[in-house]
């Protein structure tokens, strides 16, 4: 089985860490993984996006045309890629950010305040854990010992401290309904 995912927002709202965390996840579990960020000059502020693919067998093409399930920062991503997204797939908002409302009735629609969720929590900059673990919650693709483990590899050991905070994100995503 395949899963592939689209995580789009502005430059700095942390949408490559988050698909980094994604791909780290895949290989802790030991799938077949690709991950490919693509961002515009302009970085912060500028978009960003990620394409993770996780699959079971070798993936041909790190490139995701019709994600199964899309993670919105931003407006302009959400309009981008809303009509990509396979039928019975999965769509994640920000709706402290994204203004825009679902327009498909053949997926499912998540609008969570993630920003807004961050900032009660103390966690400012820290939506896109709460979206990506809403996101783990929902597809059951990997469990929070693996999404530990994932960060404890990504985050280099001087910013060792960062990975409460961030895993304390990921489970208020998790918990959210």
């Amino acid at each position: 089985m395949t899963t592939e995912f689209i995580l789009a927002g502005f430059g700095g709202q942390g949408i490559l860490f988050a698909g980094k965390i994604l791909a780290y996840c895949g290989l802790m579990a030991g799938k077949e993984l690709s991950w490919l960020p693509s961002y515009g000059p302009e970085m912060r502020g500028g978009t960003a996006n990620c394409s993770v693919c996780i699959s079971d067998e070798p993936i041909g093409s790190p490139l995701v045309t019709a994600p199964n399930c899309l993670i919105a920062m931003n407006g302009p991503s959400y309009t981008k890629f809303v009509n990509a997204v396979q039928p019975n797939g999965l769509i994640l908002l920000d709706n402290s950010v994204v203004e825009e409302k679902a327009v498909r009735d053949d997926v499912k629609t998540i609008s969570l305040p993630a920003t807004d969720m961050a900032t009660e929590n103390g966690l400012n900059g820290s939506a896109n854990m709460i979206l990506l673990g809403r996101m783990l919650a929902e597809t059951k693709l990997f469990d929070l010992d693996t999404v530990q483990k994932a960060m404890e590899k990504c985050i280099p050991p001087k910013r060792a401290h960062l990975i409460e905070a961030n895993m304390k994100a990921v489970r208020i995503g998790a918990e959210s309904k």
